[in-house]
Protein backbone atom coordinates (compact mmCIF):
# COMPACT_ATOMS: atom_id res chain seq x y z
CA UNK A 1 0.00 0.00 0.00
CA UNK A 2 1.37 3.42 -0.94
CA UNK A 3 2.10 5.87 1.85
CA UNK A 4 -0.74 8.28 2.56
CA UNK A 5 0.00 11.84 1.47
CA UNK A 6 -0.73 14.65 3.88
CA UNK A 7 -1.20 18.27 2.95
CA UNK A 8 0.56 20.33 5.60
CA UNK A 9 -0.50 23.80 6.65
CA UNK A 10 1.18 26.29 8.98
CA UNK A 11 -0.24 26.29 12.49
CA UNK A 12 -1.79 29.71 13.07
CA UNK A 13 -1.08 30.97 16.55
CA UNK A 14 -2.73 34.33 15.97
CA UNK A 15 -3.70 36.64 13.17
CA UNK A 16 -0.15 37.99 13.08
CA UNK A 17 1.97 34.92 13.63
CA UNK A 18 2.27 31.42 12.20
CA UNK A 19 4.51 28.55 13.19
CA UNK A 20 7.54 28.23 10.99
CA UNK A 21 8.28 25.01 9.19
CA UNK A 22 9.55 22.46 11.72
CA UNK A 23 13.26 21.81 12.02
CA UNK A 24 14.71 18.41 11.33
CA UNK A 25 14.63 16.06 14.30
CA UNK A 26 17.53 13.71 14.96
CA UNK A 27 17.25 10.13 13.79
CA UNK A 28 19.11 7.29 15.47
CA UNK A 29 19.90 4.71 12.79
CA UNK A 30 20.14 0.97 13.24
CA UNK A 31 23.87 0.92 12.52
CA UNK A 32 26.82 2.18 14.54
CA UNK A 33 27.61 5.44 12.70
CA UNK A 34 28.09 8.55 14.79
CA UNK A 35 25.42 11.19 14.43
CA UNK A 36 25.51 14.91 13.79
CA UNK A 37 22.43 16.81 14.90
CA UNK A 38 22.71 20.10 13.05
CA UNK A 39 26.26 20.65 14.40
CA UNK A 40 24.79 21.08 17.90
CA UNK A 41 25.89 17.87 19.56
CA UNK A 42 26.78 14.30 18.79
CA UNK A 43 25.21 11.20 20.25
CA UNK A 44 27.32 8.09 20.10
CA UNK A 45 25.02 5.10 19.55
CA UNK A 46 24.53 3.09 22.73
CA UNK A 47 22.55 0.03 21.69
CA UNK A 48 21.79 -3.01 23.77
CA UNK A 49 23.40 -5.89 21.93
CA UNK A 50 20.63 -8.34 21.14
CA UNK A 51 23.27 -10.89 20.13
CA UNK A 52 23.91 -11.44 23.83
CA UNK A 53 20.53 -13.19 24.06
CA UNK A 54 20.01 -16.44 22.22
CA UNK A 55 16.48 -16.70 20.83
CA UNK A 56 15.34 -20.18 19.87
CA UNK A 57 14.18 -20.49 16.25
CA UNK A 58 10.80 -21.86 17.36
CA UNK A 59 8.60 -21.50 20.46
CA UNK A 60 5.85 -23.93 21.44
CA UNK A 61 2.75 -23.75 23.63
CA UNK A 62 3.10 -24.01 27.40
CA UNK A 63 0.58 -26.54 28.71
CA UNK A 64 0.63 -28.38 32.03
CA UNK A 65 4.12 -27.15 32.88
CA UNK A 66 5.70 -28.30 29.60
CA UNK A 67 6.35 -26.82 26.19
CA UNK A 68 4.18 -28.67 23.71
CA UNK A 69 3.88 -28.58 19.92
CA UNK A 70 0.50 -27.23 18.72
CA UNK A 71 -2.23 -29.62 17.65
CA UNK A 72 -2.24 -28.12 14.15
CA UNK A 73 1.51 -28.38 13.76
CA UNK A 74 1.47 -24.80 12.48
CA UNK A 75 3.61 -21.83 13.52
CA UNK A 76 3.69 -18.18 12.54
CA UNK A 77 6.51 -15.67 12.34
CA UNK A 78 6.99 -12.89 14.85
CA UNK A 79 8.57 -9.81 13.29
CA UNK A 80 10.81 -7.08 14.70
CA UNK A 81 8.83 -3.93 13.77
CA UNK A 82 11.99 -1.79 13.69
CA UNK A 83 13.68 -3.90 11.02
CA UNK A 84 10.93 -6.14 9.56
CA UNK A 85 13.25 -9.07 10.24
CA UNK A 86 11.92 -12.38 11.49
CA UNK A 87 12.75 -12.97 15.16
CA UNK A 88 11.40 -16.48 15.67
CA UNK A 89 8.43 -18.78 15.03
CA UNK A 90 5.52 -18.98 17.46
CA UNK A 91 3.10 -21.90 17.83
CA UNK A 92 -0.41 -21.43 16.43
CA UNK A 93 -2.77 -22.80 19.05
CA UNK A 94 -6.31 -23.93 18.22
CA UNK A 95 -9.42 -25.11 20.08
CA UNK A 96 -7.86 -28.52 20.78
CA UNK A 97 -4.88 -26.89 22.45
CA UNK A 98 -7.15 -24.61 24.46
CA UNK A 99 -9.10 -27.62 25.69
CA UNK A 100 -5.88 -29.35 26.81
CA UNK A 101 -4.80 -26.19 28.63
CA UNK A 102 -8.16 -25.72 30.37
CA UNK A 103 -8.22 -29.33 31.51
CA UNK A 104 -4.67 -28.97 32.85
CA UNK A 105 -5.66 -25.76 34.65
CA UNK A 106 -8.73 -27.48 36.15
CA UNK A 107 -6.66 -30.38 37.49
CA UNK A 108 -4.11 -28.01 38.99
CA UNK A 109 -6.89 -25.93 40.55
CA UNK A 110 -8.74 -28.83 42.14
CA UNK A 111 -5.78 -30.93 43.25
CA UNK A 112 -3.08 -28.40 44.12
CA UNK A 113 -3.50 -24.65 43.84
CA UNK A 114 -6.87 -23.97 45.48
CA UNK A 115 -5.95 -26.30 48.37
CA UNK A 116 -2.54 -24.71 48.93
CA UNK A 117 -2.29 -22.29 51.89
CA UNK A 118 -2.02 -18.68 50.88
CA UNK A 119 1.44 -18.31 52.40
CA UNK A 120 2.70 -21.09 50.11
CA UNK A 121 1.15 -19.50 47.02
CA UNK A 122 2.81 -16.25 48.05
CA UNK A 123 6.23 -17.94 48.12
CA UNK A 124 5.85 -18.91 44.46
CA UNK A 125 4.87 -15.37 43.52
CA UNK A 126 7.85 -13.96 45.41
CA UNK A 127 10.12 -16.40 43.64
CA UNK A 128 8.71 -15.40 40.24
CA UNK A 129 9.19 -11.70 41.07
CA UNK A 130 12.82 -12.22 42.04
CA UNK A 131 13.61 -14.18 38.86
CA UNK A 132 11.98 -11.40 36.79
CA UNK A 133 14.26 -8.89 38.51
CA UNK A 134 17.30 -11.05 37.80
CA UNK A 135 16.37 -11.37 34.13
CA UNK A 136 14.96 -7.88 33.66
CA UNK A 137 17.63 -6.79 31.19
CA UNK A 138 17.01 -9.79 28.94
CA UNK A 139 13.23 -9.36 29.18
CA UNK A 140 13.50 -5.65 28.33
CA UNK A 141 15.54 -6.42 25.21
CA UNK A 142 13.07 -9.10 24.08
CA UNK A 143 10.12 -6.78 24.74
CA UNK A 144 11.73 -4.02 22.68
CA UNK A 145 12.64 -6.32 19.80
CA UNK A 146 9.15 -7.82 19.70
CA UNK A 147 7.09 -4.68 20.31
CA UNK A 148 9.13 -1.75 18.99
CA UNK A 149 9.14 0.34 22.18
CA UNK A 150 12.40 2.09 23.17
CA UNK A 151 14.62 0.10 25.49
CA UNK A 152 14.66 2.87 28.07
CA UNK A 153 10.90 2.47 28.44
CA UNK A 154 10.83 -1.32 28.68
CA UNK A 155 13.90 -1.30 30.96
CA UNK A 156 12.99 1.60 33.25
CA UNK A 157 9.18 1.43 33.29
CA UNK A 158 7.72 -1.88 32.16
CA UNK A 159 9.98 -4.39 33.90
CA UNK A 160 10.10 -2.71 37.33
CA UNK A 161 6.29 -2.56 37.37
CA UNK A 162 6.04 -6.18 36.23
CA UNK A 163 8.16 -7.32 39.17
CA UNK A 164 6.28 -4.97 41.52
CA UNK A 165 2.95 -6.57 40.63
CA UNK A 166 4.19 -10.05 41.51
CA UNK A 167 5.74 -8.78 44.77
CA UNK A 168 2.58 -6.87 45.70
CA UNK A 169 0.20 -9.75 45.08
CA UNK A 170 2.56 -12.20 46.78
CA UNK A 171 2.01 -10.16 49.91
CA UNK A 172 -1.76 -10.43 49.60
CA UNK A 173 -1.86 -14.21 49.05
CA UNK A 174 -2.13 -15.05 52.75
CA UNK A 175 -4.02 -11.89 53.78
CA UNK A 176 -7.13 -11.97 51.62
CA UNK A 177 -9.42 -12.08 54.64
CA UNK A 178 -8.06 -8.67 55.65
CA UNK A 179 -8.70 -7.25 52.18
CA UNK A 180 -12.42 -8.03 52.54
CA UNK A 181 -13.37 -7.71 56.22
CA UNK A 182 -16.47 -9.65 57.24
CA UNK A 183 -16.47 -11.72 54.07
CA UNK A 184 -14.84 -14.98 53.04
CA UNK A 185 -12.91 -14.76 49.74
CA UNK A 186 -12.82 -17.91 47.63
CA UNK A 187 -11.15 -18.49 44.24
CA UNK A 188 -13.27 -18.62 41.09
CA UNK A 189 -11.56 -21.55 39.37
CA UNK A 190 -10.02 -21.45 35.89
CA UNK A 191 -9.45 -17.96 34.50
CA UNK A 192 -9.10 -17.22 30.79
CA UNK A 193 -7.00 -14.14 30.03
CA UNK A 194 -6.35 -12.32 26.76
CA UNK A 195 -3.80 -9.51 26.53
CA UNK A 196 -2.88 -6.96 23.81
CA UNK A 197 0.32 -6.07 21.98
CA UNK A 198 1.02 -2.71 23.61
CA UNK A 199 2.27 -3.90 27.04
CA UNK A 200 2.50 -7.71 26.70
CA UNK A 201 4.58 -8.50 29.78
CA UNK A 202 3.02 -5.83 31.99
CA UNK A 203 -0.54 -6.81 31.03
CA UNK A 204 0.35 -10.43 31.79
CA UNK A 205 1.58 -9.46 35.26
CA UNK A 206 -1.54 -7.36 35.88
CA UNK A 207 -3.68 -10.41 35.23
CA UNK A 208 -1.66 -13.45 36.28
CA UNK A 209 -0.41 -12.18 39.65
CA UNK A 210 -3.81 -11.40 41.26
CA UNK A 211 -5.38 -14.52 39.77
CA UNK A 212 -2.72 -16.75 41.35
CA UNK A 213 -2.73 -14.87 44.65
CA UNK A 214 -6.46 -15.56 45.00
CA UNK A 215 -6.04 -19.28 44.27
CA UNK A 216 -7.13 -19.45 40.62
CA UNK A 217 -5.37 -21.15 37.73
CA UNK A 218 -4.80 -19.48 34.38
CA UNK A 219 -5.00 -20.00 30.63
CA UNK A 220 -3.58 -16.90 28.94
CA UNK A 221 -3.24 -15.83 25.32
CA UNK A 222 -0.92 -13.00 24.19
CA UNK A 223 -1.29 -10.93 21.03
CA UNK A 224 -0.10 -12.58 17.83
CA UNK A 225 2.45 -9.80 17.24
CA UNK A 226 3.97 -9.84 20.74
CA UNK A 227 4.06 -13.39 22.07
CA UNK A 228 7.78 -13.73 22.75
CA UNK A 229 8.08 -12.34 26.27
CA UNK A 230 5.07 -14.26 27.57
CA UNK A 231 6.65 -17.49 26.35
CA UNK A 232 9.83 -16.42 28.13
CA UNK A 233 7.73 -15.77 31.26
CA UNK A 234 6.50 -19.36 31.00
CA UNK A 235 10.14 -20.48 31.22
CA UNK A 236 10.44 -18.38 34.37
CA UNK A 237 7.44 -20.24 35.79
CA UNK A 238 9.35 -23.45 35.17
CA UNK A 239 12.43 -22.07 36.90
CA UNK A 240 10.28 -21.04 39.88
CA UNK A 241 8.91 -24.63 39.96
CA UNK A 242 5.34 -23.43 39.76
CA UNK A 243 3.10 -26.52 39.94
CA UNK A 244 2.16 -27.97 36.57
CA UNK A 245 -0.97 -26.54 35.01
CA UNK A 246 -1.25 -23.48 37.24
CA UNK A 247 -0.42 -21.18 34.31
CA UNK A 248 -0.81 -22.23 30.68
CA UNK A 249 0.23 -20.05 27.73
CA UNK A 250 -1.61 -20.54 24.42
CA UNK A 251 -0.28 -18.42 21.57
CA UNK A 252 -2.29 -17.87 18.42
CA UNK A 253 -4.74 -15.61 16.63
CA UNK A 254 -8.24 -14.28 17.26
CA UNK A 255 -9.86 -17.70 16.93
CA UNK A 256 -7.60 -18.96 19.72
CA UNK A 257 -8.90 -16.27 22.06
CA UNK A 258 -12.48 -17.05 21.04
CA UNK A 259 -11.93 -20.69 21.97
CA UNK A 260 -10.81 -19.64 25.46
CA UNK A 261 -13.84 -17.41 25.95
CA UNK A 262 -16.29 -20.06 24.75
CA UNK A 263 -14.79 -22.98 26.67
CA UNK A 264 -17.48 -24.25 29.09
CA UNK A 265 -15.00 -24.97 31.91
CA UNK A 266 -13.58 -21.44 32.13
CA UNK A 267 -15.02 -19.51 35.09
CA UNK A 268 -13.84 -15.99 34.32
CA UNK A 269 -12.59 -13.96 31.35
CA UNK A 270 -10.21 -11.01 31.71
CA UNK A 271 -9.59 -9.10 28.49
CA UNK A 272 -7.56 -6.04 27.57
CA UNK A 273 -7.91 -4.82 24.00
CA UNK A 274 -10.11 -2.93 21.60
CA UNK A 275 -13.66 -1.87 22.42
CA UNK A 276 -14.96 -3.65 19.33
CA UNK A 277 -13.52 -7.03 20.38
CA UNK A 278 -14.54 -6.43 24.00
CA UNK A 279 -18.16 -6.01 22.97
CA UNK A 280 -18.04 -9.28 21.06
CA UNK A 281 -16.58 -11.14 24.03
CA UNK A 282 -19.21 -9.70 26.35
CA UNK A 283 -21.91 -11.05 24.03
CA UNK A 284 -20.27 -14.49 24.07
CA UNK A 285 -20.59 -14.84 27.83
CA UNK A 286 -24.21 -13.70 27.98
CA UNK A 287 -26.33 -16.52 29.36
CA UNK A 288 -23.38 -18.29 30.99
CA UNK A 289 -22.15 -18.10 34.58
CA UNK A 290 -18.77 -16.73 33.50
CA UNK A 291 -17.55 -13.53 35.08
CA UNK A 292 -15.87 -10.99 32.84
CA UNK A 293 -13.76 -7.85 33.23
CA UNK A 294 -12.87 -5.65 30.26
CA UNK A 295 -10.19 -2.99 29.93
CA UNK A 296 -10.85 -1.46 26.54
CA UNK A 297 -10.04 1.59 24.43
CA UNK A 298 -9.35 5.12 25.54
CA UNK A 299 -9.09 8.66 24.22
CA UNK A 300 -7.62 10.41 27.22
CA UNK A 301 -7.71 14.18 27.64
CA UNK A 302 -4.89 16.22 29.15
CA UNK A 303 -6.40 19.49 30.44
CA UNK A 304 -3.94 22.37 30.85
CA UNK A 305 -5.22 25.46 32.69
CA UNK A 306 -3.67 28.90 32.42
CA UNK A 307 -2.25 28.66 35.95
CA UNK A 308 -0.49 25.35 35.23
CA UNK A 309 3.28 24.86 35.39
CA UNK A 310 3.58 24.89 31.60
CA UNK A 311 7.07 23.43 31.21
CA UNK A 312 6.12 20.59 33.54
CA UNK A 313 2.89 20.08 31.61
CA UNK A 314 4.77 19.90 28.30
CA UNK A 315 6.97 17.13 29.68
CA UNK A 316 3.89 15.31 30.95
CA UNK A 317 2.28 15.61 27.52
CA UNK A 318 5.43 14.27 25.87
CA UNK A 319 5.62 11.38 28.33
CA UNK A 320 1.93 10.63 27.88
CA UNK A 321 1.84 10.39 24.10
CA UNK A 322 5.28 10.53 22.47
CA UNK A 323 7.58 8.63 24.81
CA UNK A 324 4.96 5.89 25.05
CA UNK A 325 4.44 6.01 21.29
CA UNK A 326 0.73 5.98 22.00
CA UNK A 327 1.23 2.34 23.02
CA UNK A 328 -0.90 2.87 26.07
CA UNK A 329 -4.67 2.93 25.72
CA UNK A 330 -4.59 5.67 28.38
CA UNK A 331 -2.19 7.82 26.32
CA UNK A 332 -3.14 11.49 26.49
CA UNK A 333 -3.92 11.81 22.78
CA UNK A 334 -6.20 14.85 23.28
CA UNK A 335 -4.73 18.06 24.64
CA UNK A 336 -7.19 20.68 25.93
CA UNK A 337 -5.49 24.04 26.47
CA UNK A 338 -7.02 27.19 27.97
CA UNK A 339 -7.20 29.85 25.26
CA UNK A 340 -5.04 32.43 27.06
CA UNK A 341 -1.96 30.16 27.01
CA UNK A 342 -2.65 28.34 23.73
CA UNK A 343 0.02 30.14 21.62
CA UNK A 344 2.67 29.58 24.28
CA UNK A 345 1.83 25.90 24.73
CA UNK A 346 1.81 25.21 20.98
CA UNK A 347 5.16 26.92 20.50
CA UNK A 348 6.76 24.98 23.35
CA UNK A 349 5.22 21.74 22.12
CA UNK A 350 6.48 22.37 18.58
CA UNK A 351 9.98 23.07 19.84
CA UNK A 352 9.97 20.06 22.17
CA UNK A 353 9.02 17.46 19.58
CA UNK A 354 11.94 18.55 17.39
CA UNK A 355 14.31 17.26 20.07
CA UNK A 356 12.82 13.75 20.19
CA UNK A 357 15.19 11.12 18.83
CA UNK A 358 13.73 8.53 16.46
CA UNK A 359 15.28 5.23 15.49
CA UNK A 360 16.69 1.97 16.78
CA UNK A 361 14.55 1.04 19.81
CA UNK A 362 17.47 -0.88 21.31
CA UNK A 363 19.53 2.32 21.49
CA UNK A 364 19.39 3.93 24.93
CA UNK A 365 19.29 7.38 23.27
CA UNK A 366 16.06 6.66 21.39
CA UNK A 367 12.87 8.44 22.42
CA UNK A 368 10.56 7.25 19.62
CA UNK A 369 10.61 3.62 18.57
CA UNK A 370 8.73 1.71 15.90
CA UNK A 371 5.00 1.22 15.43
CA UNK A 372 4.16 -2.34 16.43
CA UNK A 373 2.77 -3.56 13.11
CA UNK A 374 2.03 -2.42 9.57
CA UNK A 375 -1.81 -2.37 9.84
CA UNK A 376 -1.49 -0.10 12.88
CA UNK A 377 0.85 2.20 10.96
CA UNK A 378 -1.63 2.44 8.10
CA UNK A 379 -4.41 3.29 10.54
CA UNK A 380 -2.33 6.09 12.05
CA UNK A 381 -1.64 7.52 8.61
CA UNK A 382 -5.30 7.30 7.66
CA UNK A 383 -6.50 9.03 10.83
CA UNK A 384 -4.00 11.88 10.52
CA UNK A 385 -4.94 12.30 6.88
CA UNK A 386 -8.61 12.44 7.88
CA UNK A 387 -7.77 15.23 10.30
CA UNK A 388 -6.02 17.19 7.56
CA UNK A 389 -8.94 16.59 5.18
CA UNK A 390 -11.37 17.87 7.82
CA UNK A 391 -9.46 21.13 8.21
CA UNK A 392 -7.02 20.44 11.02
CA UNK A 393 -3.50 21.79 10.72
CA UNK A 394 -0.72 19.21 10.97
CA UNK A 395 2.69 19.78 12.53
CA UNK A 396 5.25 17.01 12.58
CA UNK A 397 9.00 16.63 12.61
CA UNK A 398 10.34 16.40 9.09
CA UNK A 399 12.95 13.83 10.05
CA UNK A 400 14.33 11.11 7.85
CA UNK A 401 12.88 7.85 9.08
CA UNK A 402 14.73 4.53 8.87
CA UNK A 403 14.28 2.83 5.50
CA UNK A 404 13.02 -0.44 6.97
CA UNK A 405 10.48 -0.99 9.69
CA UNK A 406 7.24 0.71 10.70
CA UNK A 407 7.80 4.35 11.67
CA UNK A 408 5.77 7.49 12.18
CA UNK A 409 7.19 10.88 13.20
CA UNK A 410 5.97 12.82 16.26
CA UNK A 411 2.89 14.74 15.14
CA UNK A 412 0.28 17.09 16.54
CA UNK A 413 -2.79 18.64 15.00
CA UNK A 414 -4.35 22.01 15.82
CA UNK A 415 -7.70 23.37 14.80
CA UNK A 416 -9.25 20.08 15.84
CA UNK A 417 -12.90 19.98 16.86
CA UNK A 418 -14.84 17.36 18.78
CA UNK A 419 -16.37 16.10 15.54
CA UNK A 420 -13.02 15.21 13.97
CA UNK A 421 -12.31 11.50 13.76
CA UNK A 422 -8.81 12.06 15.10
CA UNK A 423 -10.38 13.51 18.26
CA UNK A 424 -12.82 10.63 18.72
CA UNK A 425 -11.08 7.43 17.61
CA UNK A 426 -8.34 5.65 19.49
CA UNK A 427 -4.94 6.05 17.83
CA UNK A 428 -1.92 3.98 18.89
CA UNK A 429 0.85 6.26 17.68
CA UNK A 430 2.78 9.48 18.44
CA UNK A 431 -0.12 11.72 17.42
CA UNK A 432 -1.72 14.45 19.53
CA UNK A 433 -4.92 16.44 18.87
CA UNK A 434 -4.81 19.97 20.33
CA UNK A 435 -8.02 21.83 21.20
CA UNK A 436 -8.87 24.90 23.28
CA UNK A 437 -11.36 25.81 26.00
CA UNK A 438 -12.30 28.97 27.88
CA UNK A 439 -13.84 27.87 31.17
CA UNK A 440 -13.41 24.84 33.46
CA UNK A 441 -16.97 23.80 32.63
CA UNK A 442 -16.17 23.76 28.92
CA UNK A 443 -12.98 21.77 29.60
CA UNK A 444 -14.93 19.08 31.45
CA UNK A 445 -17.58 18.93 28.75
CA UNK A 446 -14.98 18.53 26.01
CA UNK A 447 -13.00 15.95 27.98
CA UNK A 448 -16.10 13.83 28.57
CA UNK A 449 -17.30 14.16 24.98
CA UNK A 450 -16.07 10.78 23.74
CA UNK A 451 -17.42 7.23 24.01
CA UNK A 452 -14.42 6.40 26.19
CA UNK A 453 -13.64 7.01 29.86
CA UNK A 454 -10.35 5.37 30.73
CA UNK A 455 -8.08 8.16 31.95
CA UNK A 456 -7.39 11.89 31.98
CA UNK A 457 -4.89 14.47 33.23
CA UNK A 458 -5.34 17.86 34.93
CA UNK A 459 -2.63 20.53 35.08
CA UNK A 460 -3.14 23.47 37.44
CA UNK A 461 -1.52 25.06 40.48
CA UNK A 462 -4.79 25.15 42.42
CA UNK A 463 -5.52 22.07 44.49
CA UNK A 464 -9.18 22.99 44.88
CA UNK A 465 -9.57 23.12 41.10
CA UNK A 466 -7.98 19.69 40.77
CA UNK A 467 -10.43 18.09 43.20
CA UNK A 468 -13.40 19.80 41.59
CA UNK A 469 -12.44 18.78 38.03
CA UNK A 470 -11.50 15.23 39.01
CA UNK A 471 -14.98 14.58 40.42
CA UNK A 472 -16.57 15.80 37.18
CA UNK A 473 -14.45 13.79 34.75
CA UNK A 474 -15.88 10.44 33.67
CA UNK A 475 -12.57 8.63 33.68
CA UNK A 476 -11.37 5.68 35.73
CA UNK A 477 -7.96 7.24 36.42
CA UNK A 478 -7.12 10.95 36.62
CA UNK A 479 -3.55 12.19 37.07
CA UNK A 480 -2.92 15.63 38.57
CA UNK A 481 0.19 17.53 37.44
CA UNK A 482 1.72 14.30 36.18
CA UNK A 483 0.81 11.58 33.70
CA UNK A 484 1.10 7.82 33.15
CA UNK A 485 2.17 6.90 36.65
CA UNK A 486 1.29 3.34 37.63
CA UNK A 487 1.47 1.41 40.88
CA UNK A 488 0.23 -2.10 41.72
CA UNK A 489 -1.58 -0.76 44.79
CA UNK A 490 -3.75 1.57 42.68
CA UNK A 491 -6.77 0.27 40.73
CA UNK A 492 -6.90 0.89 36.99
CA UNK A 493 -9.94 0.67 34.70
CA UNK A 494 -12.53 2.70 32.85
CA UNK A 495 -16.09 3.83 32.31
CA UNK A 496 -18.40 3.77 29.29
CA UNK A 497 -16.81 2.03 26.28
CA UNK A 498 -13.49 1.80 28.10
CA UNK A 499 -14.80 -1.28 29.88
CA UNK A 500 -15.64 -2.26 33.45
CA UNK A 501 -13.86 -3.83 36.35
CA UNK A 502 -10.50 -2.85 37.84
CA UNK A 503 -6.97 -4.23 37.82
CA UNK A 504 -4.56 -3.51 40.66
CA UNK A 505 -5.16 -2.78 44.32
CA UNK A 506 -7.84 -4.42 46.45
CA UNK A 507 -10.39 -3.78 43.69
CA UNK A 508 -8.29 -5.90 41.32
CA UNK A 509 -8.16 -8.72 43.86
CA UNK A 510 -11.95 -8.65 44.18
CA UNK A 511 -12.24 -9.41 40.46
CA UNK A 512 -10.63 -12.81 41.07
CA UNK A 513 -12.55 -13.79 44.21
CA UNK A 514 -15.96 -15.07 45.12
CA UNK A 515 -16.90 -13.18 48.26
CA UNK A 516 -19.18 -15.16 50.57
Amino acid sequence: MAATKIKFKPVKLSAKRAVAAPRHAPVIPLNDRRLNFGNKWDYAPAPEDSKNYIIAPRHELFINGKFTAPHSGKHFDTINPATEDKITEIALGDAEDVDLAVRAARRAYEKVWSKMPGRERGKYLYRIARIIQEKSRELAVLETMDGGKPIKETRDVDLPIVAAHFFYHAGWADKLQYAFPGRTPRPLGVVGQIIPWNFPLLMAAWKIAPALACGNTVVIKPSKTTSLTLVRLAQIFQEAELPEGVVNVITGVGETGTAIVKHPDVNKIAFTGSTEIGKQLAQMVVGTDKRITLELGGKAANIVFEDAPIDQAIEGIIAGIYFNMGHVCCAGSRLLVQESIYPKVVKKLRDRIQTLRIGNPLDKNTDIGAINNKPQLEKIRELVQSGADEGAEVVQTQCKLPERGYWYPPTFLTGVTASHRVAQEEIFGPVLSVMTFRTPEEAVERANNTPYGLSAGVWTDKGSKIFKIVHQLRAGVVWANTYNKFDPTSPFGGYKESGFGREGGIQGLAAYCRLD
